[in-house]
This record gives C-alpha cells, structure tokens and sequence, in this order.
C-alpha cells in the first residue's frame, strides 16, 4: 500500500474522486503545510495557518498504478491557479502535492511534466516535503456521500465526478 497526499482546492472534490477508484482503501480529508499545530476548519479557512485542505489517498498499487492517481489529480483542478481554485481563494485552496521520501518525490514531479502539456498556463503545483498530517473534522470526511444533494455537491463536484468517469472510466467503480 501507498498513500499520496494532495491538496486541489477544497478536499471534499479530491475525497469523492479518489473514493470512486478502484484500488483506493483509503481516503481522509485532512490539513498540512501549515505552522500551527492542531488547526482545525475554522483556523485553516482564515488563510492564516498556512495549511492546506488535502486528502491522504491510500491505494493498492497492484490494482490502480499511483500515474494513474497522479494524471487524475492533475484534471481535476486548475493547477495554473495560484492559491484559488473556482471561487475558492485562499493559500488553504493551493494546489499541492506532499512526498514523504525522495521516490516520491519524482513520482509528483514525473506527473507533474505530464500535466505540462494539458494546459496552457504554467503549473503552480507545489510540490514540497510532508510535514504532519492532520486529518480533519467528522464532517468532511467522504462529505459528497452524506450530502450529494448541497448545492456545493451539484455545482463543483457532480461536473468533476463526469469528467472523471469520461476519462478514467476502466479505474472507476460505481
């Protein structure tokens, strides 16, 4: 097993994709990068703690190659958009991903020249060390499950979620 953590806006987009896949054992919405300890939605909304709304992904990797994962983060947020994603401002919206060795590491990297083509502007992905992970409230985890019907759910995430299965379809399971 694997566990990627990336940050593309709001987590609840990357927590109802990666929960579709298939090989993923895992999802938890969470917050690092950040300079206080223990931030929790509030704090981390302000913009002030430094921390990134992110998703730890676990996966099996004899069933979904971590590209795979990786070339899905990459379609599924701006990755040209400073601190912002849609009308989500904020550094707490960044686009991120965090290794927790030198491997992975060149993973992110790798993924992130094969997402070089598939925009125009250039990628602002920062690509940085794993500090502490802290997963976040009750209520954000699997969020799109428990309330599909939010406005939040059908605007951002429904689009998100067609995309997905008419590029990844043969990884996704319904």
């Amino acid at each position: 097993m694997k566990t990627y953590v990336l940050g593309g806006g709001c987590f609840w987009c990357l927590d109802a994709l990666y929960r579709k896949v298939r090989g993923v054992t895992d999802v938890v919405s969470g917050y690092t990068g950040g300079s206080i300890p223990d931030p929790d939605y509030d704090s981390v909304c302000t913009g002030t703690t430094g921390h990134a709304e992110v998703v730890a992904v676990t996966f099996d990797e004899e069933v979904v190659p971590g590209e795979v994962l990786l070339d899905m983060f990459f379609s599924q947020h701006d990755p040209t958009t400073l601190n912002r994603q849609g009308y989500d401002v904020g550094t707490q919206y960044r686009s991120s991903m965090f290794y927790r060795d030198e491997d992975q590491r060149r993973e992110f990297e790798s993924a992130l020249e094969r997402a070089r083509g598939n925009w125009k502007d250039p990628i602002v992905t920062e690509i940085t060390p794993l500090p502490r992970f802290y997963p976040a409230e009750d209520i954000h985890q699997d969020f799109y499950a428990k309330r599909p019907g939010t406005g939040y759910c059908q605007v951002i995430i429904n689009p998100k979620l067609a995309k997905a299965r008419k590029y990844y379809s043969e990884w996704l399971q319904d």
